[in-house]
């Protein structure tokens, strides 16, 4: 097992660094997520300051707690590409370990696609650790979900450091306790965080201080016709409405722009589209509403969202893939807003009946 594999250069990112300017981008869950302040892209960007101290370094953290690739496919153009990134780290190994294995390939190869097209930017996979990849590791195997992304690595000559192997090793040699890596068994705080920055720094200082490596010569044919590259974003505009919605510039999550937004239990939504699949991504938490959905007029679903006891009332970017095997054509889905005991069985599985729509994603 190798912590670190060298495949493609950083040519975008030389140049940048050339130039005075660089870009860092930045995208997975919670373990990425800049609102900590002391987790791993943190001493990252320290090390970009530090090496390169004439260049004006700019960081856009678009990590988010809870989430995997399938909501980052759709948050890429606006969040990543938009922002300018000439270097984009990912990281989604463990929050999408929980995903099936064609989903998580289809979502991940439409990021890397997405991330690689028109003008480009560099690339790296960062891979953190979770308890469930512990027996593999232990016996010297890769775990799926990991050896997954290195599949996608190896076809677009993308750099990966396994920084999650390398806070393992520290341990076993006696460097760093289990409870100061991972004192919860999955989030590092600073020293565990500061262990998976230096995986990736070491990563940094071959290929931007050292030799390098080539640059990616064309985006090759993709591994799955059927990824996510080519997802979109419908307008709120050609959403029908049934009650009293709003439409809200959502100053609670910076990752919202708008939201469509109701707390009025039976109100409804619909909308046409044409494609194979849909995603919905909502501000979720205990307050919010249960709702049910159908596709084409056919049998009303359930969302059947768990609330966690980590969740607040709201401030989670949530996403719900409806389908992602529909056949060609014209769809149409409907959407109604349920009181919090929809079964009538007296069970109360949330405590209100917000709905906050951010984002509808559609996979043509």
């Amino acid at each position: 097992m190798n912590i670190t594999r060298h495949r493609c250069g950083l040519q975008r990112t030389l140049r940048a660094l050339e130039k005075g300017v660089v870009t860092l981008g930045f995208i997975g869950g919670s373990i990425t997520d800049g609102r900590p302040e002391w987790n791993w892209p943190e001493p990252v960007v320290a090390w970009f300051c530090e090496h390169f101290p004439g260049v004006r370094v700019k960081v856009e953290n678009a990590a988010i707690g809870a989430t995997g690739s399938d909501l980052a496919v759709f948050r890429a153009q606006r969040d990543l590409i938009d922002r300018g990134c000439d270097l984009v780290f990912i990281e989604f190994a463990v929050n999408d370990e929980g995903e099936p294995a064609e989903k998580r390939m289809r979502s991940r190869e439409g990021l890397v696609r997405k991330l690689l097209g028109g003008e480009g930017r560099d690339l790296i996979f960062t891979y953190t650790y979770m308890q469930s990849m512990y027996a593999d590791m232990l016996a010297g195997r890769v775990p799926p979900s990991i050896a997954e992304f290195e599949q996608l690595a190896e076809h677009y000559g993308i750099g990966s450091v396994w920084m999650g192997l390398h806070a393992f090793e520290e341990v076993r040699k006696g460097r760093m306790c289990w409870e100061e890596w991972l004192p919860d068994g999955l989030h590092p705080q600073f020293r565990g965080s500061l262990s998976y920055a230096q995986a990736v720094t070491g990563f940094l200082e071959h290929e931007l201080l050292g030799e390098g490596g080539p640059a990616l010569p064309t985006v090759p044919a993709p591994l799955n016709p059927h990824n996510w590259e080519n997802g979109y974003l419908l307008p709120f505009d050609q959403v029908r409405l049934e009650g009293p919605w709003t439409l809200r510039r959502w100053v609670k999550l910076v990752w919202i722009d708008q939201v469509l937004r109701t707390s009025a239990v039976g109100a409804r939504l619909a909308f046409d589209f044409e494609g194979r699949g849909l995603l919905l991504a909502l501000d979720f938490g205990k307050a919010a509403a249960e709702f049910r959905y159908s596709l084409d007029g056919g049998e009303w679903k359930l969302s059947g969202f768990d609330r966690p006891d980590w969740v607040g009332p709201d401030g989670w970017y949530r996403p719900l893939t409806v389908a992602d095997d529909l056949p060609e054509g014209k769809h149409t889905f409907a959407l109604e807003v349920l009181h919090a005991d929809p079964k009538g069985d007296g069970s109360v599985p949330s405590q209100g009946t917000n709905f906050n729509l951010g984002l509808i994603g559609i996979l043509p």
